[in-house]
């Protein structure tokens, strides 16, 4: 049976009810104010370009975009020059289209002759249960009479094709989703793991899996309702030859652990986690806080904080820049373009590089960056740790980016994990994967998954060094919550800053024996106070560390 729901763009009625509340929109958008809006967006400080667009333009249109991605429609219709339409079509646009949580990237504004500044973006728009519409479009700023920007409002801006006489409708056609069962062959049910409810549909691309839930978006006149066009079309029309279950790497007593210790400490915040086998790849677990909707764990954005110092410490121990017992001094506050501090303004004077990482000093990363080049390490990232290559897991997955800083600011948050940097628990556990034993491996969902991912092996002694300061992180330094647990635990925490109007993130990533742990907790202050007692439940009551 199909089912349809429409989005119109007329500039007269109300949008229909709100599908989502503003903070459960938030979740997949907790890294987009990094690139529209954040504390790190580009052009802040002295190092704002002297000729080309009022910088202020800019501004306003990523402030623009981050409001309408999350989720603060009448703060976003507010900076247009039409606020009562804007956030009538805004909201019935994301409603009527079941579009959860859209991801919006800015590009650079330009300027033409007759003052008018205009900003393309990227839209990535999620339609629940279905899949990713991604398009571009462009931001029309002008400038009003007292001196400030408004984004100059059209149906266009919203999507080329939206007008007054055309507008999007958006087809389901219901299918039921496989049965899943775990590398044991145990089968797994949304209702004894919720976490895999929204999952289990995506699955495919491994074995000729089913590929779920169809539907399309359709362009279609105003009058007629005639389609013109198909704008996304998703779900191939496939079936199972063997009507089987789909075959998955999941550990069924490993998800379990994790979507118990999500539940029992994650505090109502939205959360995600991933454990993953470090010898091959192999995604023992994935949950996600609350488990239906966005699956943070596997497509979510985010800013990574200080565990992408496992990164930086990579790029810099690789490049002989700096060696674990050169000191490297670690103020309270360090000025690029903007002031840097240290969480909970520590500083530890005369610290050793070692003592840096265990104790994520933030000012002591930054005063390094001179000693790599500004694409050193979206190169390293990639090169070695596979960090925005293509990933094939067998589910939909975003597979990160590094984008060179366009500044000295962005160049120093991104030594932090700050800046564009963009990563989500399943990059942070593949990456933590990589740091213990020198090797990428894709990560996988399902077996005969399509590689086309190329590394290199990190350098042994780089890898030594890295397990050793990993080990000192939990023994002596902020991930000391999961000094009582058994095993040579290595770890690294994180703390991310989002906007500033939310609290950080958290983060914290561990490994143990053959497996690889990353947890982020949204709005969770600190890396140790909100993931770390997460992954202590995780790795206290996991059956063992799947060799």
């Amino acid at each position: 049976m199909d089912s349809h729901a429409h989005y119109s763009g007329h500039t007269t009625g109300g949008p229909g009810p709100r599908r989502k509340t503003t903070r459960a929109v938030i979740a997949g958008t907790a890294a987009l104010a990094a690139v529209a809006g954040g504390a790190y967006a580009a052009g802040l400080g002295p190092f704002e370009r002297d000729s080309g667009p009022d910088p202020a333009a800019g501004k306003q249109a990523r402030a623009f975009l981050a409001d309408w991605a999350a989720g603060r429609i009448e703060s976003a219709a507010g900076r247009t020059t039409s606020p009562g339409t804007a956030q009538r079509v805004l909201a019935s646009f994301t409603s009527g289209l079941d579009i959860d949580e859209p991801e919006l990237t800015a590009e650079p504004a330009a300027e033409s002759e007759d003052g008018a500044v205009t900003v393309p973006f990227t839209a990535r728009m999620p339609v629940t249960g279905l899949g990713t519409w991604t398009y571009e479009s462009k931001l029309p700023l002008r400038e009003q009479g007292d001196g400030t920007w408004k984004v100059d409002w059209t149906l266009t801006l919203v999507h080329p094709r939206l007008s007054d006489t055309e507008k999007f409708r958006l087809e389901r056609e219901e299918t039921k989703p496989p049965e899943v069962a775990d590398r044991d062959g145990a089968r797994l049910s949304g209702d004894a793991f919720p976490s895999l409810a929204p999952l289990m549909s995506r699955l495919g691309g491994g074995g000729g899996t089913d590929s779920g839930a169809r539907g399309a978006i359709r362009l279609v006149d105003r009058v007629t309702g005639e389609v013109e066009r198909t704008e996304a079309a998703f779900g191939a029309k496939t079936t199972r030859a063997d009507k089987g279950p789909v075959r998955t790497t999941l550990d069924a007593e490993w998800q379990s652990a994790a979507e118990k210790a999500l539940a029992s400490h994650a505090d109502g915040r939205n959360a995600a986690l991933v454990a993953l086998r470090i010898d091959d790849g192999e995604i023992l677990a994935v949950a996600n806080s609350p488990a239906t909707g966005f699956n943070r764990a596997l497509s979510g954005t985010y800013a990574p904080g200080s565990t992408w110092k496992i990164v930086t410490s990579s790029a810099l121990l690789i490049e002989d820049a700096v060696a674990p017992d050169d000191v490297v001094d670690c103020p309270k506050y360090l000025t690029v373009g903007k002031k840097f501090q240290n969480v909970e303004l520590s500083e530890h004077p005369g610290a050793t590089f070692r003592k840096d990482f265990t104790e994520s000093c933030n000012t002591a990363f930054i005063s390094l960056r001179d000693r790599l080049g500004d694409g050193k390490l979206g190169e390293v990232a990639r090169t070695y740790f596979g960090v925005g290559q293509e990933w094939h897991v067998g589910a939909p997955t975003y597979d990160g980016s590094v984008p060179a800083p366009k500044d000295e600011t962005e160049k120093a948050a991104s030594m932090i994990g700050q800046g564009r940097v963009q990563a989500n628990p399943l990059i942070m556990a593949s990456v933590t994967a990589t740091a213990v034993t020198g090797t990428f491996h894709q990560p996988s969902l399902t077996a005969g998954n399509e590689d086309t991912t190329r590394t290199t092996p990190l350098p042994r002694k780089v890898v030594t060094q890295l397990r050793a300061m990993l080990r000192a992180t939990v023994t002596d330094g902020t991930a000391k919550i999961l000094a009582d647990l058994p095993g040579e635990i290595g770890a690294k925490t994180g703390t991310a800053e989002v906007s500033d109007d939310q609290d950080n993130n958290g983060w914290l990533v561990a490994h143990r024996g053959n497996v690889a742990v990353a947890c982020v907790v949204e709005e969770g202050v600190t890396g140790g106070g909100s993931a770390g007692p997460i992954v202590h439940s995780l790795l206290a009551t996991a059956p063992g560390d799947s060799a």
